[in-house]
């Protein structure tokens, strides 16, 4: 933006926002893209409702504030693999309806990597609570 530009408040049309309005149309974008993976996605649900039996559990099993953190990465790495895996889905199913074998690929690739999320969980869980 030019010195005229800002000083008579014209902002070229398709601008980006900067700023606190950045900031707001991005907590927008992100508040939209929860509730719609909660709303169209049973798996999402579920793993939110393990995440609130997970979270406390690790607070209250937990000894130390390292290993409270070590138990409860996992648990959202488990969320933002499943919201990953979501947006492929939903942009393979918008691309088309019929089956290709690409498309199958991504969406098993992303489901393996929801598993292999839940395989960290487990095994973080065990070497911790072993460890007391």
């Amino acid at each position: 933006m030019s010195s005229s530009e800002a000083s008579h408040g014209t902002v070229r049309p398709g601008a980006k926002p900067r700023g606190i309005a950045r900031l707001l149309r991005a907590f927008g974008n992100t508040w939209q893209g929860l509730a719609g993976c909660w709303r169209e996605e049973e798996a999402f649900r579920q793993e939110c409702l393990l995440a609130l039996v997970a979270i406390p559990a690790a607070l209250w099993f937990g000894g130390t504030g390292v290993e409270r953190a070590v138990l409860i990465g996992p648990m959202l790495l488990i969320l933002i693999v499943e919201l990953l895996n979501s947006a492929i889905e939903t942009a393979i199913d918008r691309i088309g309806t019929e089956r290709h074998a690409l498309s199958g690929l991504a969406k098993d690739l992303g489901s393996a990597a929801v598993f292999v999320s839940f395989l960290l969980l487990a095994a973080t869980w065990i070497l911790v609570l072993l460890g007391h």
